[in-house]
């Protein structure tokens, strides 16, 4: 069991994190700027169940598999960039269609929600971040370290709950202008698409 010092030390790192510009609160900001706050909270939900999944690889030791064998970080880093650049096909696709005076079509709530778990369990970049981080705030004469990294991963949950929240009400504000125009919102899924496009790079990139 962590201490109480220990876990207000710790949120307030996570939230400072959280805060800190990144694939997921920019995935958030996208996400709901499209199709509203609703929507934003909920891929929310998404990145949060892909953050439980992180949280519990480290918990039982399967992300040192992907600290000591770059062929399944390799395989996984490549996975998400590709899941990242499907996104942006998507958004750019979506952009033409309003940009010829088509309908846009919302996504709907579940695929958002899969969007979120999806594009977060795809970048081992979190998992290694975890494993390099939480152990930190673990104690051996605290009891299980096990217990105690899960106790962790539900704080680091709940901050980003919080700032991704926080961000996903934003993003639904500038929804309400980009609705009533249609050629702002062909900006923002070209914008998302760029954004998208980034992130897929960017996770390549990474050694």
């Amino acid at each position: 069991m962590i201490s109480l010092q220990t876990a207000l030390t710790f949120f307030g790192i996570a939230l400072g994190l959280a805060v800190a510009p990144g694939p997921d609160i920019l995935f958030v900001l996208t996400q709901s700027a499209l199709y509203g706050a609703r929507a934003g909270l909920v891929t929310t939900l998404g990145l949060m169940s892909g953050l439980f999944f992180h949280t519990a690889l480290v918990a039982v030791g399967v992300a040192a598999i992907f600290q000591h064998s770059p062929t399944a970080f390799l395989l996984l880093k490549g996975a998400g960039a590709a899941y990242l650049l499907y996104l942006a096909w998507l958004s750019l696709r979506s952009g033409a269609v309003l940009a010829q005076g088509g309908q846009g079509l919302f996504i709907g709530y579940a695929a958002l929600y899969r969007r979120g778990v999806l594009m977060n369990i795809t970048n081992p970049k979190v998992t290694l971040f975890f494993l390099a981080f939480l152990p930190q705030f673990c104690s051996p004469e605290r009891g299980s370290m096990v217990m105690q990294i899960v106790q962790l991963g539900l704080l680091f949950l709940l901050a980003t709950g919080i700032i991704f929240g926080l961000t996903a009400l934003l993003g639904g504000r500038l929804a309400l202008w980009f609705n009533t125009s249609p050629r702002a919102q062909v900006l923002m899924h070209r914008l998302a698409a760029l954004v998208f496009a980034g992130l897929a790079c960017s996770l390549l990139l990474t050694v």
